[in-house]
């Protein structure tokens, strides 16, 4: 069974400083990590701001996270895309559910609630500019094909978004979507994200929950990746019995049908890197997907 690795870190005072991070990113793609993720905590930098700073040396996708919470819709869909886009399509998103602020509806909002909107904000604008529109005619003076652009015109309970975007889909369609499945559930979960990340505890049955949650929607189980999130905590390199966590691992992803593993070591460099160089080659090979929706065994997006 293929499965890939996210590997989960902050960057910041609360984690492993900028050099560091560029060091593990380096290593990550080396041993074939199909993404790094960037945790939002006290302490961190703000993740797109290290991501997009990462991304600039580092050909590894990015999955910084982002909160509902202080982040108008338009301008994160705008500011992500962007992104991607120079990535070459290597960039996602963890959109995080919280609450209300100065850009959104009622605080008394369920965060469950308002992340269902915004996530359909943002792909509904990331799907208003296709990449075909983009024309680039000099001779004709074209920019774009205007008939295929269009304004979203969302007027929700929560957001007023009217749209397009200003530039064109990323070369994967749009950034991947992951979502953490506790504060939403499946059915909140499968009708925008691309990965749904749980714990082991949650994942007896996750599959066929995940299978009904997305049928629900009108979807193909193929639509979204399981991923089973794996603490490890900070350890020596010695320390690390490799072969006997892989074969578990693997075991777990054979039983609970896990598409994927997001590991999230503490510790610094030495421990992050000791996890990478004698965990991750027994999980998976180097291959080099040519986007992130690929490495996480997804199709590439297309308009709705």
């Amino acid at each position: 069974m293929s499965t890939f690795v996210q590997l989960s870190i902050a960057v910041g005072e609360s984690g492993l400083g900028l050099a560091d991070a560029g060091a593990v990113a380096a290593l990550a793609e080396q041993v074939g990590v199909a993404a790094v993720r960037l945790r939002d905590e006290p302490g961190a930098l703000e993740p797109t701001i290290a991501a997009s700073y990462l991304a600039g040396a580092h050909r590894i996708p990015f999955v910084p996270e982002l909160s509902t919470t202080g982040n108008a819709p338009y301008n994160a869909a705008r500011r992500l895309l962007s992104i991607d886009r120079a990535a070459g399509g290597q960039f996602g998103v963890a959109l995080v559910p919280g609450a209300g602020d100065e850009v959104s509806g009622p605080a008394t909002a369920h965060p469950a609630e308002r992340w269902r909107e915004y996530a359909a904000v943002l792909a509904r604008l990331w799907e208003s500019f296709p990449r075909e529109a983009l024309v680039g005619d000099q001779e004709a003076a074209v920019f774009a094909d205007d008939g295929l652009i269009h304004p979203i015109g969302h007027d929700g309970p929560l957001y007023r978004v009217a749209g397009p975007l200003d530039g064109p889909a990323s070369v994967q369609g749009r950034p991947v979507l992951v979502a953490d499945l506790a504060g939403l559930g499946f059915i909140t979960a499968a009708e925008r994200a691309d990965a749904v990340v749980i714990d082991r505890g949650e994942s007896p049955g996750a599959d066929a929950a995940l299978a009904d949650a997305l049928r629900a929607a009108g979807l193909p189980r193929s639509e979204a990746a399981l991923v089973g999130r794996v603490p490890i905590e900070a350890l020596d390199a010695p320390a690390l019995d490799a072969p006997a966590l892989a074969a578990d691992l693997r075991s777990w992803a054979a039983a609970d049908r896990l598409d994927g593993f997001e590991l999230v070591p503490a510790g610094g460099l030495e421990s992050v890197a000791a996890v990478l160089r004698d965990l991750v080659p027994l999980l998976v090979n180097p291959s080099g997907p040519p986007t992130l929706r690929a490495a996480f065994g997804l199709r590439e997006a297309v308009a709705s």
